[in-house]
């Protein structure tokens, strides 16, 4: 999943670049260097987002269709046509259904243990990088912030020289300062809002997948031990 990640930011940010060429950078190279991590922030905000995307939904499974079939074969007893259409079946859902059948043998305390170390390994695996997208959402905007109060301190570093050098401060320099030193601001929350957003819409399809894993769980914990 590395490797794609490298792949979309990379493809990202080549997109980025030629829409930056189309449009001259001139409003990037106003907003000062503080606006290069800004930009950096947005390529890899996009690219965790389309990776955890494509991720999830890879993730998914007709759980339906899925535990029908499993409850069938094991209902004829037949445990390794179940582990079968478990090694199948590609996601989560499936690791920990497999994990909870090769225990079929054991207790109920058992399975459901059996059951619960596979999602230790599972969950983690669906919530990769979205502490980094978390962080871009928050970090973004306080970046954003920095750009403008280095450039306010640039804007009134240059007033003050001129008034030392007994030249009138022409207002519309002032202005100018002002505004080229606010475009960090925009520019950081431009990339924050939409990157907050992403996350805790990743973190609900998340925990949905969770919520399902644990439904599953359940179910075949009393499959298992009603066939005892």
């Amino acid at each position: 999943m590395q490797n794609v990640l490298f792949k979309i930011a990379g493809l990202t940010a080549s997109c980025l670049i030629a829409v930056g060429l189309y449009l001259r950078v001139d409003i990037i190279n106003k907003g000062g260097p503080v606006m290069i991590p800004i930009i950096l922030c947005s390529i890899f905000a996009l690219a965790i987002f389309l990776e955890r995307v494509m991720n999830i939904y890879k993730s998914k499974t007709d759980s339906t269709r899925f535990m029908e079939d499993i409850t069938a074969a094991l209902k004829r007893n037949r445990i390794s046509e179940a582990l079968q259409i478990c090694e199948q079946t590609h996601g989560p859902v499936a690791h920990i259904i497999k994990a909870g059948i090769a225990k079929h043998d054991r207790s109920r305390h058992e399975i459901r243990e059996a059951i619960e170390d596979a999602g230790l390994h599972e969950v983690p695996k669906l919530e990769k990088n979205l502490s980094a997208l978390a962080t871009i959402a928050h970090v973004s905007p306080l970046l954003g912030l920095l750009g403008t109060v280095t450039g306010m301190v640039n804007t009134f570093q240059i007033i003050q020289q001129k008034a030392q050098a007994m030249y009138p401060v022409d207002p519309s320099v002032l202005a100018k300062g002002i505004w080229e030193a606010l475009i960090t601001t925009v520019a950081g929350l431009i990339v924050a809002i939409p990157s907050f957003v992403a996350y805790n819409f990743l973190v609900a399809k998340v925990e949905n997948l969770v919520v399902e894993m644990e439904i599953l769980a359940t179910d075949l914990v009393n499959i298992l031990t009603q066939r005892k």
